[in-house]
């Protein structure tokens, strides 16, 4: 009764999963409208650039899974710092969850050839945590990879913020510093800025508007702020040197905080290792004295 059940839930989701390829479901007009690309096409949907071998596995499935409204917002964000693209991605979660639930199906299959199977729910249940984790896997991998790019986009951007004040004081203007500074350096960071630089070049739009768009497409609010800060200069005239040297400074102290808790974090780690080791001491010197203490019993 049990493995009915179960075969038949299977069974219902597959049939699901089918029809939600065959009739995807249409996403909301402000769904799409407040999509990072906006743009009618979406680059990351069709052909195999870039996917490797779970996007030409996994193509068809990723479809399914956009169109149930994956990946959410948060996961977009992780996304687009890491330049992933969106079909690949779901390509992959798709194709593990499947490898999940297809291995102890296998596994059984040989145990029973072997005539020695366990009892059906154990493969059944075995299937679905390791979909469950498949599935789960490549999101955490993604916000793993993601907080560490932005990491290492914040520390660009105090370098970036001590570059644009000095051409400041040497006498530049904000747009001049903004574009100077950021021909510069090299990585991932200076390339994002440059680009939006760029883009609002070509646009004929202020800097500081696409590096919030940035910002907030990235989901860095220091950059964010970083925008906001560069606006005031250009709709009111402040003076915006001594804010940007305050912001790196305060950027770096931030940096500072967090290595020296990452550091305590990886010191009260490092504790449990050397308690596990002490304890595993006390037992093989304790062992023998209680064995002879029992046997003398």
């Amino acid at each position: 009764m049990t493995a009915a059940l179960f075969l038949g839930i299977g069974l219902g989701l597959g049939l699901w999963l089918i029809a939600l390829w065959l009739v995807p479901p249409r996403p909301a007009l402000g769904t799409l409208l407040h999509r990072p690309d906006g743009g009618p096409v979406d680059p990351n949907v069709g052909g195999d650039g870039g996917l490797g071998w779970a996007g030409l596995v996994g193509r068809l499935a990723a479809r399914v899974l956009r169109g149930i409204g994956l990946p959410g917002a948060r996961l977009h964000r992780d996304l687009a710092v890491l330049d992933t693209p969106v079909a690949g991605h779901l390509a992959e979660k798709a194709v593990l969850a499947a490898l999940g639930l297809l291995t102890p199906g296998l596994g059984h299959l040989l145990l029973a050839l072997l005539g020695a199977a366990p009892p059906w729910p154990v493969p059944i249940v075995a299937a679905v945590v390791l979909a469950g984790i498949g599935f789960v896997v490549p999101d955490l991998r993604v916000g793993r990879e993601a907080a560490a790019r932005r990491e290492e986009f914040r520390h660009a951007l105090s370098v970036y913020l001590d570059l644009v004040w000095i051409t400041l004081a040497g006498g530049a203007g904000v747009d001049s510093a903004l574009h100077q500074c950021a021909a510069i350096g090299h990585g991932f960071a200076f390339t994002r800025l440059r680009r939006a630089l760029a883009d609002a070049h070509l646009i004929r739009s202020t800097p500081w508007a696409t590096l919030r768009r940035l910002g907030e497409h990235l989901d860095i609010t220091e950059l964010t702020e970083l925008a906001a800060t560069i606006s005031l200069a250009g709709h009111e005239g402040a003076r915006v040197r001594t804010s940007l040297a305050a912001k790196a400074q305060a950027l770096r102290t931030r940096q500072l905080t967090t290595a020296e808790g990452a550091a305590q974090a990886a010191t009260e780690r490092m504790s449990l290792p050397v308690m596990c080791l002490f304890l595993g001491f006390l037992v093989f010197i304790g062992y023998p004295a209680l064995a002879h203490v029992l046997t003398g019993l």
